[in-house]
């Protein structure tokens, strides 16, 4: 059977979460796999795909984001940005030399592909979405993000087909022509599943993303969780550890769970509070949650359009971690409607497999 290197970015867990249906339906055909990253998403991935194979493989340093000034900060950091691009490709090339695969899957990370092997990007990010003093940066990025996805044999959009009901918005559209033909919308890519279970927790708390917002984030929530009535459950997000803490009588805080036993929780979960990076909110719409507050990462402007779309639709309430309060907010909450039915994950990875990637391997 093929043989395939699989590369999701280390921003977070979000690319190597999505990623692990994928693994996984590649495995289910007989498929060997090779991933490709570092960090915490290496560690999360070697605990969730053990059978996989592992090369460490650094991506691009994340920007310092400090919040309100972000941009500013993003963009002295672009060279150095283009620096890490050219590292990249030079080191990818170098595995490439080494190790015969079949098929090439990068998730957002530009410099992975080879003009010898078919290679496939998984992006929900085909428009960016920048700040309104930014705008002419945005259409110029439409054009040069355009341009590197031409190296690609294909590309993989998890987000259903651009209608009223794309989770993404318009950060899954694009108006370059060109780029259109290459692109599969294969629907939602969650990393949990939707269980049949009692719904006794009454908030769950996902503290997720880049640092240091990961943390800011944790030392705004943790001192106001307590007040909350009812259960509480804490994901860390930290799979480098292994810590159960209690908090108080009615709140865990885990530093880590398993794929499986995030999957419990969500399920479980009345209501839910996090940051609204994108593959959170596919496993919110896959676990069928109805209730939540979104928390943008401050200066992650994707997460900040993503929140404001949500809003405008009716789905969810967001607000700034500058001055949250929990009860207050909570409150406001209660009166949207949550994300509308989606496809299920199973169906539009099986999907994907015999479409596209079955051609190549």
């Amino acid at each position: 059977m093929g043989s395939v290197f699989v590369a999701p970015l280390n921003w977070g867990l979000g690319h190597a979460s999505r990623d692990v249906p994928i693994i996984r339906e590649l495995l289910r055909h007989g498929h060997e796999v090779t991933i490709g990253t570092s960090g915490n998403a290496l560690e999360f991935l070697k605990k969730e795909c053990p059978e996989c194979g592992f090369i460490r493989f650094e991506d691009y340093p994340v920007p310092h984001n400090n919040g309100r000034v972000f941009l500013p900060t993003y963009t002295a950091y672009i060279p150095h940005l283009i620096e890490a691009y050219l590292a990249e490709r030079k080191k990818a090339e170098k595995i490439f030399s080494k190790f015969a695969f079949d098929l090439i899957i990068s998730d957002s990370r530009s410099g992975v592909f080879s003009h010898h092997v078919p290679s496939i990007q998984i992006t929900h990010q085909l428009h960016q979405s920048l700040p309104l003093i930014a705008w002419p940066m945005e259409l110029i990025g439409i054009y040069i993000q355009a341009d590197a996805f031409s190296r690609f044999t294909k590309i993989v959009v998890p987000d259903n087909p651009p209608t009223k009901g794309a989770l993404a918005g318009k950060l899954s559209r694009t108006p370059v022509p060109a780029l259109r033909d290459r692109i599969y919308y294969c629907g939602i890519l969650a990393s949990v599943r939707k269980e049949a279970v009692k719904k006794d927790i009454d908030y769950l708390i996902v503290i997720s993303g880049m640092e240091p917002q990961r943390t800011v984030l944790e030392k705004i929530l943790l001192p106001q969780i307590p007040h909350l009535p009812g259960r509480k459950v804490v994901l860390l997000g930290k799979p480098a550890t292994d810590r159960v803490i209690t908090l108080d009588d009615g709140t865990v805080v885990f530093s880590y769970i398993s794929g499986r036993e995030k999957s419990l929780l969500m399920s479980r979960a009345r209501f839910i509070i996090c940051r609204s990076g994108y593959t959170t909110m596919m496993d919110i719409a896959e676990a069928g949650l109805g209730s939540g507050l979104f928390i943008p990462t401050p200066g992650q402007w994707e997460q900040e359009y993503l929140s404001r779309y949500y809003r405008k639709e009716g789905w969810f309430l967001s607000r700034s971690q500058y001055g949250l309060r929990l009860p207050r907010d909570l409150r406001w909450a209660a009166g949207f409607s949550g994300f509308p039915p989606m496809t299920a994950t199973d169906e539009n990875v099986g999907r994907l497999y015999q479409k596209v990637l079955s051609e190549y391997l």
